[in-house]
């Protein structure tokens, strides 16, 4: 119970931890993501100051990599990744590379392949 009386509530920890890592933040200081966007890291220099989930981004993103595969690999939701990538970007630590214009994102053929990539990790 709280000193008001009213009982606590329980904070859901798969909520908790992208909001610490993301600190807050809902979208990226810089550029705009999809799943299907992919990074690539383009410095090789060590990321002082930065956290170690955007490291672990860093060393994923050697070869281009999409978001979904990151949100993956790095068992985090998509949305903290493109925040996180959105970090990177400002700090010129990755390249972004955009979906083709011809690629329909809302044909549903593109999100099965997406997640039959993931499936097969």
């Amino acid at each position: 119970m709280t000193r008001s009386g009213a009982p606590e509530q329980e904070v859901d920890p798969s909520l908790l931890r992208p909001f610490v890592i993301t600190r807050g933040r809902t979208q990226p200081v810089r550029g705009a993501f999809n799943l299907i966007t992919q990074a690539v890291a383009v410095a090789e220099r060590p990321a002082l100051g930065l956290d170690p989930e955007h490291a672990a981004i860093l060393r994923l993103s050697r070869a281009p990599i999409a978001v979904a595969e990151l949100a993956s690999h790095l068992d985090l939701p998509p949305g903290t990744v493109c925040v996180l990538l959105g970090d990177l970007l400002a700090h010129d630590l990755i390249d972004v590379q955009h979906p083709h214009p011809d690629t329909d994102i809302h044909d549903p053929r593109v999100y099965k392949a997406v997640l039959d990539g993931l499936r097969s990790l």
